[in-house]
């Protein structure tokens, strides 16, 4: 699948548009419009109903250690500013960028992609060629040979016929291990030497509280949902009847400032979270862990993004964050990264019992085996918490302690693009319908989250048939996202609900007329078959399920 191709469909059929984009758009935001909105709504309805609401924690479901509780929250996005210094984020949520002195841009550091290549660089002024070995580089992007021989070429005044004579070394490599960048050209440069060092760069966005606008005023639009369901775990425990193990759930918005958002919605700077913090006894913490690991897995697969294009990965024990005590990722092989390489679409953390204790303690730091309270020269605590008991009593065990936390934290943008990506399908129909190309584009969403469930077409705009589709659009319309379509040839209509990932449509026609029968078409089979009109909207129910 080429990209470039998902991005157009998306705007032409107003799944996704660019923010502000009549202004020139601004970088890392994206309005979904009327089917995109549809789509991603139907994901997070999806991903709430079999998580949330229809759990039965009377059930004991394959895997699970115990039975357990599963309940919901929706917490401001602007949150007292120590909940992130506790947190961590205040302090450790950046990434590192350099700036290009010479084109004014900015980078992430880690970002950027390179190779040692020799050529022949004409001097200014009409002066003698030499020869000079540079580092070219480039963004990452689906083919980064092909952006750094253009990069090269562009440098050295080559034509196209003249690239045989640059000599490439070494293999695509990043910069973060260059001791110096006298030598490299950074990725939009016409010289050499003009990226500075890398230096911190924290990703929340900074706002203002309140009308006096000074620095004790100073909040942050939040990086992340999960901290607002560790302050409220006490509050959540007192007002409701749930025990350990349970599980709080919320979908919400989240901010991150990032220095350079690319790959279409794949890394935004406002984007939405669906996150579990999932709260058990430290002693079975390592069986929930792999409980939720692998159920979070099945869901995407359940929900159509099975086979070798996702997967589910371990980290490694130097990728873990300094709390964790295992954490996976779900990752799914988007089609604008390098061949073989995977994009995160959720990770599932074991995060044992670090953000409650912060949030009690104070801002904790790993020496050795143990996580502590973070102090500074004069061995003061830096950044302290609430004081607040978040520990548990059991009341059957007799037994007090502060819980464990498995995290499944799902990007609700990402799961959109990627269902975005694997349903994109241009298919070669062996045979064309009612004269139309055999080839078509096709988006095949599974069923629960289509934009629209079914559409209604008249076979053509006379004897009747338009009423009657009207009466039986309005009758679906209480069920089901529907739409009614009357113009163009029937193939046409036919190829645009597919466009759009419509999994059926139904056309009112002659024998409607007579025996009350519509037809029924398949989206992904192009099969046909008649159902009376009174059993329509059952069976559309059973065929969506």
């Amino acid at each position: 699948m080429i990209m470039e191709d998902l991005v157009a469909l998306c705007k032409r059929r107003g799944f996704l548009f660019q923010s502000s984009e009549i202004y020139g758009g601004l970088n890392g935001f994206w309005d979904y419009g009327p089917l995109g909105v549809l789509l991603k709504r139907n994901v997070k309805d999806a991903w709430w109903r079999d998580m949330v609401e229809s759990h039965n924690e009377q059930k004991i479901e394959t895997g699970a250690p115990s039975t357990y509780e599963m309940t919901g929250l929706d917490c401001t996005i602007i949150m007292h500013p120590q909940v992130w210094k506790c947190s961590g984020h205040y302090d450790l949520f950046h990434d590192y960028m350099i700036d290009c002195r010479e084109s004014k841009r900015r980078y992430r550091f880690d970002h950027v992609r390179g190779r040692w290549v020799t050529g022949l660089k004409h001097g200014e002024g009409g002066a003698a060629a030499v020869e000079q070995k540079v580092f070219i580089t480039t963004m990452e992007t689906e083919d980064v040979q092909t952006a750094l021989d253009a990069a090269a070429g562009h440098y050295f005044g080559l034509r196209k016929k003249d690239m045989d004579t640059l000599k490439w070394e070494g293999p695509i490599a990043g910069i973060t291990d260059m001791t110096s960048f006298d030598e490299v050209v950074g990725p939009d440069a016409k010289r050499p030497g003009t990226l500075t060092e890398p230096r911190e760069f924290n990703l929340m966005f900074k706002t203002i509280v309140g009308a006096l606008g000074g620095e004790d005023d100073a909040a942050f639009l939040r990086p992340e949902t999960a901290q607002g369901i560790f302050v409220n775990f006490k509050n959540v425990l007192d007002s409701t009847r749930v025990k350990v193990p349970f599980g709080i759930a919320q979908i919400g918005k989240s901010f991150r400032n990032e220095i350079t958002p690319r790959n279409f919605t794949f890394r935004s700077r406002e984007f939405e979270q669906m996150e579990i913090e999932f709260f058990c006894h430290p002693e079975t913490s390592q069986q929930w862990y792999q409980y939720w690991r692998d159920r979070r897995f099945r869901w995407y697969t359940e929900m159509g993004l099975a086979g070798e294009r996702l997967r589910l990965r371990e980290h490694e024990q130097a990728e873990l964050a300094h709390y964790s005590c295992g954490t996976a990722d779900i990752e799914y092989a988007f089609p604008f990264l390098p061949e073989g390489e995977f994009g995160e679409l959720e990770g599932v953390a074991h995060r044992g019992d670090f953000d409650l204790r912060s949030h009690m303690e104070g801002k904790l730091v790993r020496q050795g085996n143990e996580l502590v309270l973070e102090k500074d020269a004069a061995g003061q605590v830096r950044h302290r918490g609430s004081g607040k008991d978040l520990s548990y009593y059991d009341d059957q065990r007799k037994e007090r302690f502060v819980p464990h936390v498995i995290e499944p934290s799902s990007g609700a943008d990402r799961a959109t693009l990627a269902f975005l990506c694997e349903a994109y399908t241009v298919d070669q129909a062996p045979t064309a319908e009612k004269g139309e190309d055999a080839n078509r584009t096709l988006m095949k969403f599974h069923p629960r989250i289509a934009p629209v469930k079914a559409a209604i077409f008249p076979l053509v705009k006379k004897d009747g048939m338009p009423e009657l589709a009207a009466d039986l659009y309005g009758e679906l319309k209480e069920y089901f996202h529907v739409q009614y379509d009357e113009k163009g040839a029937i193939g046409r209509r036919y190829r645009r609900q597919d466009e759009i990932g419509t999994p059926f449509c139904v056309t009112v026609d002659g024998q409607t007329l007579t025996d009350g029968t519509v037809t029924l078409r398949d989206r992904d089979s192009l099969e046909q078959w008649r159902v009376p009109k009174s059993k329509l909207a059952d069976e559309l129910r059973a065929r969506l399920k």
